[in-house]
């Protein structure tokens, strides 16, 4: 399951922040391999924090001169195929494919 190597790798970058964490605030861009939703219960099977996931959008840009979102055709476990909704052809990624933790919060003791 490549969410939770996913929700492992967020866990330790938050912990390097060296707080005693309460909760995160992740940006999940839309052509990323993963959903906000499946972040979120990936991180809730390991960790007792307060997540937050929010999706982003994904623009790309076409040969054809399309920049704009991409037109989503599949999306599976661990993939999302998309092509340019122009000409079908296959677009390059200019943002909406990363994870970012965007916040981590501390516990107040």
């Amino acid at each position: 399951m490549h969410e939770i190597a996913i929700a492992n790798e967020i866990i330790k970058k938050a912990k390097e922040r060296g707080k005693k964490i309460k909760g995160v605030v992740m940006e999940v861009g839309e052509l990323s391999s993963i959903t906000p939703k499946e972040l979120v219960n990936a991180m809730k099977s390991i960790v007792d924090w307060d997540i937050k996931a929010k999706g982003t959008k994904g623009v790309v840009k076409c040969a054809c001169g399309f920049e704009g979102r991409p037109r989503i055709v599949e999306r599976a476990h661990g993939f999302v195929l998309f092509e340019c909704p122009s000409c079908g052809g296959a677009p390059k990624v200019i943002k909406g494919d990363g994870i970012m933790l965007k916040e981590v919060i501390a516990k107040v003791d």
